[in-house]
């Protein structure tokens, strides 16, 4: 019962007749205790049992020998704990042990290495440590599978001499020192090798054994090594970030995905691309990705040669040049990136023959001209901002409607913002998941490869980079051009946008009220235009929105009433002089008036309060006075009481003269 969302290993299954029980397969549910009773008390013959990607807890407990029979115990992606129990050595007939992905510490127990029948081993992603030698895998004959990726590293303190009896196929480590293990060159079978967070010299017999495997992966290592004369054959290969230099790499006409980006490769792109012998006429590269290198001079002519391209991402390097014509060659191109390069002149129209274009990133360059009219319907991103392209915006674009990035900022476009824009579906829907920027392709062992493509977009006033979640940010970018005229109200029909900009154009008339109706923005920039009016009371409707920036327009009246609104610093509204209210200091003329008649009020209050006050006090005076001069018995009885406090506060005052002169 794989991913059926059980929450409970029931211990009334203790109950159960499971005398013929061979296998036992639960991964993938929501189990949240510790292995129950029953599991041990199970038929002695059961021979796998499954119960990955849960969240079990806890040390496995020894009752587990009582299941002498297990071929596969796979109980990765959990939470058990303590130190991987030596006694897993006793399963005489296990053949595969995944304890991946768990919170396993200490180090790897040796008796490991008793498992004669093992043929997967993979322990990697816990908290082990120590140090790992050949007596752990002393018996392991038959292994062809192993994952030993710990982080930090574990300790290799292998006999340089060793050869182990195994001969492996597939192998995931990470390891501790500065030579690469002399054993792994005894792997005459290895086809898939995956290395990461180690440090290593990539010598001349490095690079020929890695010729051999189908799949290479030593991402984000530092391995020290010179690729210029450097044949690369593996299906796949990936040495992003390393402290690669020399020369780019050759390829034969097996690699189907090279991946050397984040390193420090210079030269030109012509020791890659130009080498017809090698080829013979036959390329199946699919995705190439030599980005954030030193590379320098032109894009070559000998883009022909790779017809198979889908993927290209040249961008961060020192290219300079024009586009070369040769790269309307790639009639499957998807995803295209010249990004931060030196490149000029106009983007040739033979690229218009990259039919299955969806993603167009040349932003950070030199390029000149009139944005592209060709650019397929169905791209999804075009990225051109801070080039010097000049013109209009083409009604072209409009036809994209699956367009989720249009970025044309800090150029010097002109005219009018298109009043079709509406018809961009995909901005309109907002739908994020029908617009994931997911690709895949297959290899040639039948699995496919599939990658996410990633930007980096300016937004809520700083560039972010964006990857698995790029298909979220939906944004329009025209800022920083010439661009005039009204804002169109049928921009606002975009209830899809993340992200819009519009600041530093020349842009006139009302703030409109439909921009209410946007609730996915999360960010809003029209500052430095020449906007007039009030700001809509319906902006404070934007509940998403994070970065507000109004500043330098000419709007006018009180910022409308909202916490929204006035959660933003007084920089989203400065410089608009006739602009009032929180979190301005000025105070609009009406809450001014009101004030004003406030204070009136309070201060007609007080006047009323003092006068009665007086008046009051004068008539009890007056009434006390009345009453002694009409009254015969209180007026006798008033002068008697004077005239004796009169005689007591004379005789106190002589008997206090007295005291003091005794003294």
């Amino acid at each position: 019962m794989h991913h059926c969302h059980l929450k409970d290993l029931s211990p009334y299954l203790q109950f159960a007749n499971f005398t013929a029980l061979k296998v036992l397969s639960l991964p993938g549910n929501d189990f949240r205790s510790v292995l129950p009773k029953w599991l041990f008390n199970l038929s002695s013959g059961i021979s796998s049992i499954d119960l990955g990607s849960n969240f079990l807890q806890g040390q496995l407990p020894k009752a587990m020998l009582n299941l002498r029979h297990l071929e596969i115990l796979n109980l990765h992606g959990n939470y058990f704990n303590g130190p991987i129990p030596h006694w897993l050595g006793e399963f005489e007939h296990l053949r595969h042990l995944n304890l991946r992905k768990n919170m396993f510490s200490g180090s790897i127990p040796t008796s490991l290495g008793n498992l004669s029948s093992l043929v997967f081993l993979a322990v990697n992603s816990n908290r082990l440590t120590g140090v790992v030698s050949e007596k752990t895998f002393a018996r392991l004959s038959k292994l062809k599978k192993l994952g030993i990726f710990i982080s930090p590293p574990l300790i290799f303190d292998f006999d340089s001499n060793w050869i182990p009896a195994f001969q492996l196929e597939r192998l995931n480590l990470a390891f501790s020192g500065t030579k690469f293990p002399e054993w792994l060159y005894t792997q005459k079978s290895l086809e898939s090798l995956s290395i990461y967070e180690s440090s290593f010299e990539g010598s001349e017999k490095f690079w020929n054994f890695l010729s051999r495997m189908k799949e290479v992966n030593l991402e984000q290592n530092s391995i020290d090594g010179n690729l210029s004369n450097v044949l690369l054959n593996s299906a796949f290969i990936s040495l992003s970030s390393n402290d690669l230099k020399g020369w780019l790499p050759r390829l034969s006409s097996n690699v189907v995905v090279v991946r050397l980006s984040n390193n420090s490769l210079s030269g030109n792109l012509s020791s890659l691309l130009c080498d017809d012998e090698m080829l013979n006429g036959k390329s199946n590269l699919v995705y190439l990705d030599v980005s954030l290198n030193r590379l320098s001079g032109g894009l070559t002519n000998c883009w022909g040669n790779w017809k198979s391209l889908v993927h290209v991402n040249l961008g961060s390097n020192y290219l300079t040049g024009k586009i070369s014509p040769s790269m309307g060659l790639l009639p499957n191109l998807t995803s295209f990136h010249l990004h931060e390069n030196k490149l000029y002149g106009e983007i040739p129209s033979s690229l218009k023959n990259c039919h299955s274009l969806l993603i167009f990133n040349v932003r950070e360059n030199n390029f000149s001209g009139n944005i592209p009219n060709w650019i397929p319907d169905a791209a999804k991103v075009l990225q051109l901002r801070s080039n010097h392209f000049t013109g209009n915006i083409p009604p072209h674009i409009c036809q994209m409607s699956s367009l989720i990035v249009l970025d044309i900022a800090d150029n010097t476009i002109s005219g009018h913002i298109p009043n079709c824009l509406h018809n961009i579906t995909a901005l309109v829907s907002g739908k994020t998941s029908v617009h994931m920027l997911s690709f895949f392709f297959p290899l040639p062992d039948g699995r496919y490869y599939t990658f996410e493509d990633n930007l980096e977009l300016v937004t809520k006033g700083q560039a972010i980079k964006y990857g698995k979640n790029l298909h979220f940010m939906n944004l329009i970018d025209l800022s920083s051009n010439n661009i005039s005229g009204a804002l169109p109200p049928q921009m606002f029909r975009l209830l899809g946008l993340c992200s819009l900009n519009l600041s530093h154009n020349k842009l006139t008339g009302k703030f409109p009220n439909e921009i209410g109706n946007m609730n996915q923005l999360e960010s809003l920039d029209f500052s430095a235009n020449q906007l007039w009016g009030e700001i809509p009371q319906t902006l404070s409707n934007l509940s998403f929105l994070s970065y507000l920036n109004l500043s330098f327009n000419n709007f006018t009246g009180k910022i409308p009433s909202g916490t929204q609104l006035q959660g933003f610093g007084e920089l989203s509204y400065i410089g608009n002089t006739y602009l009032c209210g929180p979190p301005l200091t000025k105070t609009c003329f009406q809450d001014y008036v009101k004030q004003i008649k406030e204070d009136e009020d309070k201060s007609e209050f007080w006047s009323w309060f003092y006068t009665g006050t007086e008046t009051g006090f004068g008539m009890s005076f007056l009434g006390v006075c009345c009453a002694l001069f009409l009254n015969r018995k209180w007026r006798h009885a008033y002068f008697k009481f004077l005239c004796r406090l009169i005689d007591r506060l004379y005789v106190m005052g002589l008997i206090t003269i007295n005291s003091f002169s005794f003294a």
